[in-house]
């Protein structure tokens, strides 16, 4: 097992694995992403990085992160946005390997938390994440402006 960051030259492979994840979570109409927007965000302006899970010379998982910031803590924090491993490597740990290896660079960076969200229907994914000592924030609800209502409310009128 071996875990690399993404470089430019991934950016077809990275979409490829937002849109396997997408259709596991019957999402697949949600993705606009194409490979100019991604290649843009995540290796010119460096708002995201990218880690792959690798078998041999095949990136078999991936986990698309961010640092974040926690006001309570003073310090930034990582976010994970995207975690997925293809099913055909899935029970090897490599899920496991991509929480730790992020979990060492939160460390390595000084980082006070790694969070992320995960849908409540994904038992699985929620079984998994209990077993490695995450906890859920029950306290908390997502909100989210996006869309034409974040177009009109950022026109400030």
């Amino acid at each position: 097992m071996e875990y690399v960051f993404a470089e430019r030259e991934d950016t077809k492979e990275i979409l490829s694995f937002i849109r396997e994840l997408a259709a596991y979570e019957k999402m697949e109409e949600q993705v606009v992403a194409d490979e100019k927007t991604l290649e843009h965000w995540l290796f010119d302006e460096k708002k995201a990085e990218v880690l792959f899970a690798r078998e041999g010379k095949e990136n078999v998982g991936f986990a698309l992160f961010f640092h974040n910031f926690s006001t309570f803590l003073g310090r930034a924090g990582l976010y994970l946005e995207d975690l997925f491993v293809k099913p055909a490597y899935r029970g090897k740990g490599y899920g496991k390997g991509l929480l730790t290896e992020l979990a060492r660079i939160a460390v390595e960076r000084g980082c006070g938390r790694l969070e992320w969200w995960c849908l409540d229907w994904n038992k699985p994914s929620i079984d998994f994440y209990r077993r490695m000592g995450a906890v859920p924030m029950d306290e908390w609800t997502v909100y989210r402006i996006a869309g034409d209502t974040l177009q009109n409310l950022g026109k400030n009128e």
